[in-house]
């Protein structure tokens, strides 16, 4: 009489086998398919960078188009820059302990928790090698979940180019309309400080009329989506508040005044020159 092959032992054997099979089936895929996978993500924030600051154009290639970018990193506490590995991960230095900092419930208006002490900054160029986009990443808690973004600003380090956000867990139809382009929109052309240089954008409740008071600082709030929009609110005014890249964007800033005064002082000593001076 043949043995029994329905034996528990066997059907045992058979599920192990099966799943060291699949097991080294998905494990030789995963490892195979990482460095596309790697590309494939690194080409997503390509984009992602290149829409926010307005440049985009979805008839080129990516990567050429992100060739006139440039990856810079900066110290959040000083606004410097710093030299850092090309591998550096800015939100996985925020989760490291020995890379970053803990913020204090009054600083962390944008519900973060921790922050990377170094930051990745891109630098825009033109045709002529002069400074055209500033793209800073930043993120902030809305109302379900972190949203993940760059802001674009022109070369005064002040009037937003761009807003848009490529990672979020906001309810569609609401808060999800962070990526209508309409609303996206608005934010070109807005100031994020004032006079003396205090923080002045946000998103208000309601809509930002010609009337409106401080109106180049606003932006229409989401309707039906207040927790979301004063999450974006708070996350833009940290990250170019004091404790995010506030120092940094001083620091170009005072550049920009820089190089303005001496474009000034050439001309007048031009113009001061003799005639036959030449």
């Amino acid at each position: 009489m043949a043995g029994n092959n329905e034996s528990v032992s066997k059907t045992l054997l058979v599920a192990f086998l099966v799943c060291v099979v699949c097991g080294v089936v998905v494990a030789t895929a995963a490892v195979s398919l990482r460095p596309v996978q790697n590309e494939n993500k690194l080409l997503d924030k390509r984009m992602n960078i290149l829409q926010a600051a307005g440049m985009y154009d979805a008839g080129e290639d990516v990567n050429t188009q992100f060739q006139s970018i440039e990856r810079k990193f900066v110290d959040i506490d000083t606004g410097e820059y710093v030299d850092m590995p090309e591998s550096y991960d800015q939100r996985t230095a925020a989760k490291d302990p020995q890379q970053s900092v803990r913020l204090s419930g009054e600083e962390d208006i944008a519900g973060i928790k921790t922050q990377a002490k170094v930051a990745e900054v891109y630098l825009a160029r033109n045709d002529s090698g002069e400074l055209n986009r500033i793209i800073l990443p930043v993120h902030g808690y809305g109302l379900w979940s972190t949203l993940y973004g760059f802001l674009a600003l022109e070369a005064d380090a002040n009037t937003v180019a761009g807003l848009g956000f490529y990672e979020h867990g906001e309810t569609p139809g609401l808060g999800g309309e962070v990526d209508n382009p309409k609303w996206k929109a608005l934010w070109e052309g807005k100031k994020l400080y004032g006079e003396q240089g205090e923080v002045e954008i946000q998103v208000i409740k309601g809509t930002v009329e010609s009337n409106t008071p401080n109106a180049e600082h606003k932006v229409d709030g989401l309707a039906g989506a207040t927790l979301t929009s004063n999450g974006v609110s708070h996350l833009l005014r940290f990250w170019v508040g004091e404790n995010g890249f506030g120092p940094y964007l001083k620091r170009m800033q005072q550049g920009n005044s820089g190089a303005a005064a001496a474009a000034v002082d050439t001309t007048v000593e031009s113009s001061e020159q003799p005639e036959g001076d030449a």
